[in-house]
């Protein structure tokens, strides 16, 4: 329960009937949507989504109601709730945003189910909800990727077309072969694809520790190979940048700040000098010598 007696409205639990032998806990998920600012917190006040007086005990409610769902369900996955997708759903499906039933349908819409992220007991106000945040503009992403590749970047894995398929596995294996050629250090991926309807664009943190371990966010390094994966299949031009500090304390302390860069014409990754973003990166290494 929240402090003032009352759960947020924003949340929805579902429960899969078990088959038998099944833990019956492991099989419940509770989806909830979360506002992610003052301003959205503010814009979503007529529709009663909560009792809390303001933000900071919306969030400290919010905390308390995913502390005891984790305790309760077997999955816990949150979504950022935005006023204007949610007032964009209600006039396309003719509902009332004051009603219960039209938050719920909104948050279970199956083409915002790429914004979905599992709540393990992160800090909400640390890296959780800039995390729903960016995976709602992802979520955005990969359904204008899955448009343009007619429904194959979701869709049954039998009824994926060779071409998407194949185009998926080469850009998962170029994201690869730029992180090994790397090495070890901290970085920020980004990527671009001049695709029709708008740019596709994706960014990506990463640790690379000194034992090869790489450590990044999933729905980062899903949308990454989506976008990788649009450019190849639909042979559009697009731009790769991986830029920060290459080295570990295990080399002594040694660090170098980093810039590489490769652009493409359709068909694959060639290094090439890229000014992208607030980033100006120098030709990167060939990928064909990484292993």
């Amino acid at each position: 329960m929240s402090r003032n007696g009352r759960n947020p409205r924003t949340a929805r639990c579902a429960a899969a009937t078990p088959g038998r032998g099944q833990d019956r806990r492991e099989e419940q998920v509770f989806l909830t949507g979360i506002l992610t600012s003052r301003a959205d917190f503010e814009a979503a006040k007529p529709w009663r989504l909560t009792d809390a007086a303001d933000f900071d005990s919306y969030l400290l409610d919010t905390a308390v109601l995913l502390a005891d769902a984790r305790c309760a369900f077997g999955v816990v996955q949150a979504r950022m709730f935005h006023p204007g997708d949610f007032t964009d759903f209600c006039l396309l499906h003719r509902l009332d945003p004051a009603e219960p039933s039209a938050r719920d349908r909104y948050l279970v819409n199956p083409p915002l189910q790429t914004q979905l992220l599992p709540y393990k007991g992160e800090e909400l106000s640390g890296d959780f909800i800039p995390r729903l945040v960016r995976a709602r503009e992802s979520g955005l992403t990969m359904r204008h990727v899955d448009l343009l590749l007619d429904g194959g970047l979701f869709g049954p894995e039998e009824e994926v077309g060779p071409r998407v398929r194949q185009a998926y596995q080469q850009g998962a294996e170029l994201f690869r072969r730029m992180l090994v050629g790397a090495g070890c250090g901290m970085f920020r991926f980004r990527c671009t694809v001049e695709a029709p309807g708008g740019l596709l664009e994706a960014e990506a943190r990463i640790l690379h520790w000194e034992d090869g371990v790489v450590r990044l966010n999933d729905e980062d390094l899903d949308l990454v190979c989506a976008v990788l994966c649009a450019g190849l299949a639909l042979e559009l031009p697009g731009a790769a940048l991986l830029a920060g500090s290459q080295g570990s304390a295990g080399a002594c302390g040694e660090y170098r700040q980093v810039a590489w860069a490769w652009q493409s014409t359709g068909c694959g990754y060639a290094p090439a000098a890229v000014h992208l973003g607030d980033i100006e990166a120098r030709p990167g290494f060939g990928l064909g010598t990484v292993c």
